[in-house]
């Protein structure tokens, strides 16, 4: 299993568009992937999940990826966070 910490860049935080973004790269992963706000931890691929943590602009998380593609997971899952979500 491998964690890091990650801030969210994007100025919206993760609404609806950048959650499926998120959603639709950990879902291309074998590996078990999950998210961790405010103590709160749920699954990377799980719209719903993703959505209640309420993640604002600026704030840092953590993200979890288990499994056999755990390290390309992360470098996308980062990639994608890096990016702003391709939304701006």
């Amino acid at each position: 299993m491998i964690r890091k910490k990650v801030k969210i860049l994007n100025k919206y935080g993760l609404h609806t568009r950048p959650a499926t973004a998120l959603v639709n790269e950990a879902s291309k992963y074998d590996s078990e992937i999950y998210i961790i706000y405010n103590g709160v931890r749920t699954n990377a691929k799980s719209i719903l999940g993703i959505l209640i943590l309420a993640i604002e602009p600026g704030a840092e998380v953590v993200i979890e990826a288990d499994g056999p593609d755990e390290k390309e997971a992360m470098e996308g899952i980062i990639r994608l966070i890096g990016n702003k979500f391709n939304m701006e």
